[in-house]
């Protein structure tokens, strides 16, 4: 049995978000999906994708992972990190998605484990695994100051800013970016204010898309 609070969620649905929307689930049962924006978000369930962006069923095809990383590009069939590409894969070359949006956040419990050096969860330590990926991120804002907020926060805007470059390292990303087809964008969410940040692809700055800093 599922635990209460879905079955409760899912009763909720029915009698709301689907009978309301029924013939637009009907229409994506029966001719599929057809999105133009592709999110890559983190795995944090204070960030949900298409409750900040208020999405409807089949506007975005949503991947999420511990600290909305993108690998680099690899064709090696023994390399790890091919969940994220193939997602990746499916929305370019498969869909036909016209914009990717990297989502980072506040309070990012992914990006804190690399800065502290956590130890590790498990015995196969995953975690800390898939951060050291955020390595040259770090590398490139320099030392840190030594103040927590401000340290973790230039982290995490590294990292949106890591993923766009490794997204760039795919061949077919690449392609249809330059030729006009494919838009990538970078994005940086507060939890605690609700706040909306979106990059600059000129100067790299994330400023607030509505509000005040």
């Amino acid at each position: 049995m599922l635990p209460q609070r879905l079955t409760a969620g899912y009763q909720s649905f029915l009698d709301g978000r689907f009978k309301t929307e029924s013939e637009r689930y009907q229409e994506l049962g029966e001719s599929g999906q057809n999105p133009e924006i592709m999110l890559i978000g983190c795995v944090d369930s204070r960030v949900s994708p298409e409750v900040i962006f208020d999405a409807g069923p089949g506007e975005m095809l949503v991947v999420r992972n511990v600290a909305n990383l993108v690998p680099k590009y690899e064709t090696d069939p023994k390399a790890s990190h091919h969940g994220t590409s193939a997602a990746i894969e499916f929305g370019v070359n498969g869909l036909k998605v016209k914009h990717i949006v990297v989502l980072g956040h506040a309070s990012c419990g992914g990006v804190r484990a690399f800065h502290d050096h956590a130890e590790p969860l498990s015995q196969g330590d995953f975690i800390s695994k898939w951060m050291a990926q955020i390595e040259p991120a770090a590398e490139r804002i320099g030392p840190m100051t030594g103040d927590l907020k401000t340290d973790l926060k230039r982290l995490e805007l590294a990292v949106v800013e890591e993923s766009l470059n490794n997204l760039m390292t795919f061949p077919f990303v690449r392609r249809a970016v330059e030729e006009g087809r494919l838009q990538l964008h970078g994005a940086y969410f507060g939890v605690a204010t609700g706040l909306l940040f979106s990059r600059n692809p000129e100067t790299g700055e994330f400023k607030a898309c509505l509000g005040e800093d």
